[in-house]
């Protein structure tokens, strides 16, 4: 009999848990660094090491209250900051980690707002640490973030004073103007410092466009033929040794019996060679404003975009990579090493005749103030743009492209041009001296230069802009004696002042001093959703809300809102960071501002009896007048007696029954009805049946295989396009006018119509087949 021994089971003594001393001693030895974003955290985790712990505080954790002004206006302006409810669990996280480590470095934005930021984080733990710095990174390179940590410095006052300045009067207005708007106009509305000055511009804009007259004037054209020389055109220039200006077609034709009798010579051809200079790198209104003209982007999406790029994108096996300095910036210096790395590229890839013969410098217009950063560049100019196409996205591409093409061209060689102007004079009977000029000029590139990898926009190209600017005839000399072959006689008028795009208003906003660049797109943003001004193909117009806003706000503040006194207090700021008093800059604005709101509180109902546009008759209850008020849902008619007469009547048109349409929930015919979105069939049981279909247009969808009709619609912020109504089926959508086909290459039953400044033409979705514009 075998004896088995039964098998005892040791038991595993429970596992030590860590103790938080050891935890602490082993981050001990770690620097905590602390950003903004997330991204920016993971690009500089990858350049600083196990050594140190990067933490971003997600924007901001600390700003005045959200439900109160926040600002003690009798005590020297203070400011009452509060931790953010939504970053209660950042804080928290912020300051756990910064105990158990060795030092903190702050290495927020290096701007205003980034050093605000930096502030606002100390406070919150300098109780519990000794060891913090402030560390810039002007750009996220390996070596400029080792560098920044081994010199770290101190927070900037200065900056936070004007950070500061800045943030207690935008609360100041837009807690105290904003209730003015809601017992004047309607609730829910609010006016901003800076973007009520950008209202008041594109308004007053608009009011140009409105009163302009259009002038007639007419231009004339010769066409020309010599011995040996083709057919060319010139213009009328001079008539009796005067600029010829024609007003009518009668005076044109009566010029026209002088031309014809006239002789013709080639009385001069003046040559001139011209240089153009390169354009410095991009500073941040520089790159909104040609982000927009070339590549389309608004400016939230350019400043999104750049913000992408200088924070890191991942390049091949090279992991996450800052590409561009930083892009909130004032400035157009660049640094020595920059600007030899792109000397060096220049003259490796282009050859040393596209290289001057010292570096370009350029110095910066407005001053010292807003020097402290270096212009926007690549940080490394060998990562050209195609050889990491692969490794961006479309617009990603798209922008450091522009970027990377401005910052090379401003370190290369002048474009030479030689210019040309053909002078033909008309002599009549036997004048010795010619009272009839034709002109033409011409131009030939003789060296591309900086033009060779930075290609003009034609906003900022300073080319001849003539009509008469064409290729010259071959083999013209002076005396040489030419035939008039017939004229050209044109019709033409003044054009009003365009309206604002985003890119315009960015430049006029810069050239008026108003805000700062880094705010352009904040305030183009806050002024779209408030729907003070919508997007009409891409320019801005003004709605009838932002018209009455306007109207308030100018007609009772005249001196605050406007553009030289929102300019002088740009420069007050500016003068903090040089150690001005944040308080008497905040006190020179708040003086007049003050004075103005209180007027017009007390004036208050008078002024909201202007603001009640009469709509020219009586009202059917009280027979009181009737008017114009203001709601959340926009405009309608009231009565002038409200609230003892509660008649009011909606803007909408009167419903149209469409008879041929039934509802598709209840079979009762449908009607035109108009929303927020545009036009749509709406059931005429409304409130009872809710049915709703989309106003079908009379074009069919050009997308083959398709038997759908294009339907208008509107975007949030008002803007028209045409889709076809079996989406998401079909996704054809377009932003041009659909017109009556066929293609003639393809038979599509639909043609698209496309109309810019420079030309209309038509075209086909199908087979990109294209009208002549």
């Amino acid at each position: 009999m075998t004896v088995t021994k039964k098998k005892t089971t040791k038991k595993k003594a429970p596992a030590k848990k860590r103790s938080s001393s050891t935890t602490k001693t082993q981050l001990g030895d770690k620097s905590l660094v602390i950003v903004e974003s997330p991204t920016k955290a993971r690009t500089l985790t990858k350049y600083l090491g196990r050594s140190y712990i990067v933490k971003s505080t997600v924007g901001h954790i600390i700003d005045l209250p959200g439900k109160r002004i926040g600002v003690d206006i009798e005590n020297g302006f203070a400011p009452e900051y509060v931790p953010l409810p939504r970053k209660s669990k950042v804080i928290k996280d912020l300051v756990s980690a910064a105990i158990v480590s060795k030092d903190v470095l702050l290495a927020t934005d290096p701007d205003r707002e980034g050093e605000a930021i930096a502030w606002h984080v100390s406070n919150q733990i300098q109780s519990k640490v000794k060891n913090i710095s402030r560390v810039e990174f002007h750009e996220l390179t390996k070596n400029a973030v080792q560098k920044a940590v081994k010199s770290p410095g101190s927070i900037n006052m200065k900056l936070v004073d004007a950070q500061q300045a800045r943030r207690v009067m935008d609360r100041l207005v837009g807690y105290q103007v904003s209730p003015l708007l809601w017992k004047t106009i309607s609730k829910g509305l609010s006016a901003g410092r800076v973007q009520s000055v950008a209202l008041r511009q594109i308004c007053e804009r608009e009011e140009e466009i409105e009163k302009f007259v259009k002038e007639e004037f007419w231009t004339i054209d010769g066409l020309f033929k010599g011995d040996n020389v083709d057919e060319f055109s010139a213009r009328l220039h001079k008539l009796d040794k005067k600029k010829v200006q024609i007003p009518d077609q009668k005076s044109s034709e009566s010029i026209v019996d002088r031309i014809k009798k006239a002789a013709y010579k080639v009385d001069d051809i003046r040559k001139s060679r011209k240089k153009r200079r390169p354009y410095p790198p991009y500073i941040t209104s520089t790159l909104q404003q040609d982000a927009g003209r070339r590549l389309y982007f608004p400016t939230k999406k350019a400043m999104s975009v750049a913000q992408q790029l200088y924070e890191g994108i991942k390049i091949g096996n090279r992991g996450q990579v800052g590409l561009i300095t930083y892009m909130r910036t004032d400035s157009i210096r660049v640094s020595n090493e920059a600007i030899s790395d792109a000397r060096n590229w220049i003259g490796e890839n282009l050859g040393s005749s596209y290289l001057p013969g010292s570096p370009r410098i350029f110095k910066n217009k407005k001053g010292a103030i807003q020097d402290a950063h270096e212009a926007i560049r690549p940080t490394d100019v060998s990562l050209t743009p195609d050889s990491i196409k692969g490794d961006l996205t479309s617009e990603q591409y798209k922008l450091y492209n522009l970027i990377w093409r401005r910052f090379v061209a401003s370190q290369m060689k002048e474009a030479e041009v030689d210019v040309t102007v053909i002078t033909i004079g008309g002599y009549e009977g036997k004048q010795s001296a010619a009272l009839i000029e034709f002109r033409v000029s011409g131009q030939v590139m003789v060296f591309p230069g900086f033009l060779a990898v930075y290609k003009e926009h034609k906003a900022n190209s300073k080319t001849s802009k003539n009509d008469n600017d064409k290729p010259l005839p071959v083999g013209i000399e002076e005396g040489m004696a030419l035939e008039l072959l017939g004229l050209d006689l044109k019709q033409h008028f003044t054009q009003p002042p365009p309206r604002f795009n985003e890119a315009r208003l960015v430049k006029e906003l810069d050239d008026l001093g108003i805000g700062r660049p880094s705010t352009y797109a904040s305030i183009i943003s806050t002024l779209l959703d408030r729907t003070y001004v919508i997007k009409q193909e891409k320019a801005l117009l003004p709605t009838d809300l932002g018209k009455t806003v306007n109207t308030l706000l100018v007609s009772q503040f005249p001196d605050v809102f406007n553009v030289e006194f929102t300019s002088q207090m740009e420069e007050a700021l500016d003068r903090v960071e040089l150690g001005s008093s944040w308080q008497d800059v905040v006190g020179e604005f708040y003086k007049p501002f003050s004075k103005a709101l209180d007027t017009a509180l007390e004036n208050r109902v008078s002024i909201k009896k202007k603001m009640m546009e009469p709509v020219g008759r009586k009202c059917p209850d009280c027979g009181a007048e009737l008017v114009y008020r203001w709601s959340k849902r926009g405009r309608f008619i009231s009565c002038s007696d409200f609230p003892d007469c509660k008649h009011a009547e909606s803007l909408e048109p009167t419903p149209t029954v469409s008879s041929d349409i039934k509802c598709p929930k209840c079979n009762g015919p449908m009607v035109v009805r108009h929303g927020r979105y545009g036009t749509f069939l709406g059931c005429s049981n409304y409130p009872k049946c809710r049915g709703i279909l989309p106003l079908k247009s009379d074009f069919a969808c050009p997308t083959e295989g398709c038997d759908g009709k294009l339907v208008k619609r509107q975007t949030k912020r008002g803007k028209t396009f045409y889709g076809c109504e079996r989406y998401p089926k079909c996704d054809f959508a377009t932003w041009d006018t659909p017109v009556e086909g066929p293609c003639p290459n393809c038979d599509s039953p639909t043609l698209i119509e496309k109309n810019t400044k420079s030309k209309n033409f038509k075209y086909c979705h199908r087979c990109d087949w294209k009208s002549e514009g």
